[in-house]
Parts: C-alpha cells; structure tokens; sequence
C-alpha cells in the first residue's frame, strides 16, 4: 500500500509527456517521471519519499525503441533490464543489467529509471560512459541529444520537466573485447561491494566502476597508468590505485582497505584478459 494518495498521467507521445509533466509542476501537485516504478514505489513505502503525481512513460513509442544500424544502438529509455539483456546486442550492458537486484525485478527496472534514480550504483551507466554513448532528453522546449559525459557529473544533471527519452550507443562499440565483474559481500543480487566495467579501444584499455565510490565513474587517469607497458604490473596497478578520483567508501557492505584489495584483484584480471600486461 501507498502511504499517500496521488495522481497519475499517461502520456501517449513526448509533448503529452513534458507538457503534462510542466503543468503538474506549476500546479504544485510534485510530479515525477515514471517508467518501471520500482525505486518510487519502494521509497515510497517506506516514506522516504512523497510525490503528487506520476507521468507514466513507458508507453511513449521513442521510449521503447530498439533498434541498430552503422552508426548506433538506440535503446528507449522505457526498456527493461530483462529486454535489453535478451535482446544482447550490446553484451557488456547486458550483463551489467543482469547483476542488478533479481530477475523479478528486472522485468520492472528500466534503463532510464537506472540511470536517474537515487540509488547509488547506476550499473548500466558504467558501459555508457566507456563508449561515449548519448542520451536524447526532451523537455516542453523541444529534444536534444548530449554526450552522456557532458551531463554526467555524479550524476546526470538533467534541466526542469526534462527526461531521458533513448541512449544511443556507438556500433563501432558493441563488438570489441569487454570485461565484466561485480564483486559482492555475500548474495549476487544484494548491492556491490565493486563492480568494474572494461572494454579494449584502440588499443586501450578503458574503465568504469561501481560502488567504490559514493558515484560511478570512469577514470582516465586510471586508464592512463593500466595502459603504460612501461610500467611493471604491479606498479601499475598500485598507482591506479591511488589514482582512484575520490574517498573510497568504507561502508556495511566492506571496508575501505577491502574495497582497495578488490580492486587490485580485479585490474589483474583486466589486463590480464585484455591483454595489456
């Protein structure tokens, strides 16, 4: 049950969304986007969060593309989880999106609720950031398309009544050699303990990782010391190390040293399997 009572909308095209998303706001009825629910409704529940009104996307026909061709994967924002790893076309975001929470849940979890929610680790954002991907977001002014680095600063800062509407992912991307672990402190659904993303790109090993900060990132400085083969191995990953962007977290699901240490595990692995040793 729902703690409190609201309104809900269900816009059939982008305008109806945006405009009914501005009027609801003016109106003072708090709207939120909404496309699987799971993290409004939970939240909710626990009165941790309240809203006035919800506009329910996930019938706006953009929102549920699936398509490839030369140039870009497009992914509607309204897409499962469970939709996007069946469907496999990029399998890199495939298995990100499969490690996050159960297979219950993924059947409900969209990719722009993942990428948008206020919980932390945002798994399927870290293959984005690796591939330079870009999101179309719409507001009542019209659409635009931005790199997802350009609005991704912790967080994807997105302007009032806007929205993700797809991700377009780079083709040239989909096929090349990935890596992909997620490390956890017992149950493989529960949140991680780190989760690491890697892909090989012109020669070049590029990362991103979940969970051992307080926000997703991808580190270039990082990349920068894993890719010198004038290094040593264990040098190298050593100063990736302390090239981590900001406070390791040292939190209930691990403490900062044993964060660090999986971490260093992992970078073995990556080289190891992308072949930069």
């Amino acid at each position: 049950m729902m703690p409190f009572d609201f309104e809900y909308h269900h816009p059939l095209t982008i305008q109806e969304a945006v405009t009914t998303f501005a009027r609801l706001d003016m109106s003072g009825k708090t709207p939120k986007y909404y496309g699987g629910g799971t993290e409004l409704i939970s939240m909710a529940r626990m009165n941790n969060l309240s809203f006035g009104s919800v506009v329910d996307i996930k019938d706006v026909p953009e929102c549920k593309v699936l398509q490839l061709d030369n140039e870009n994967l497009t992914l509607g924002s309204a897409l499962t989880l469970t939709q996007i790893h069946e469907n496999n076309t990029f399998p890199l975001l495939s298995q990100s999106g499969a490690r996050v929470a159960d297979h219950t849940i993924q059947n409900k979890i969209t990719l722009g609720g993942n990428l948008c929610g206020t919980i932390i680790y945002k798994e399927t954002l870290l293959p984005l950031l690796l591939t330079d991907s870009e999101l179309v977001l719409a507001d009542p002014s019209g659409m635009r398309t931005v790199k997802i680095g350009d609005v991704y600063r912790e967080r994807i800062e997105l302007n009032p009544f806007e929205f993700i509407v797809q991700v377009k992912i780079p083709a040239k991307y989909l096929g090349v050699p990935y890596f992909h672990l997620k490390r956890t402190k017992q149950d493989k659904i529960t949140y991680p303990l780190v989760t690491v993303c890697a892909l090989q790109a012109d020669n070049q090993i590029r990362l991103a990782f979940s969970g051992l900060c307080h926000f997703p990132f991808r580190s270039k400085e990082m990349e920068k010391v894993v890719n010198d083969k004038s290094m040593p191995m264990d040098a190298r990953i050593d100063w990736a190390v302390n090239c981590i962007p900001t406070e390791t977290l040292d939190d209930i699901e691990g403490s900062f040293s044993f964060r660090q240490f999986v971490v260093k595990i992992m970078l073995y692995d990556i080289i190891n399997s992308l072949g930069a040793s």
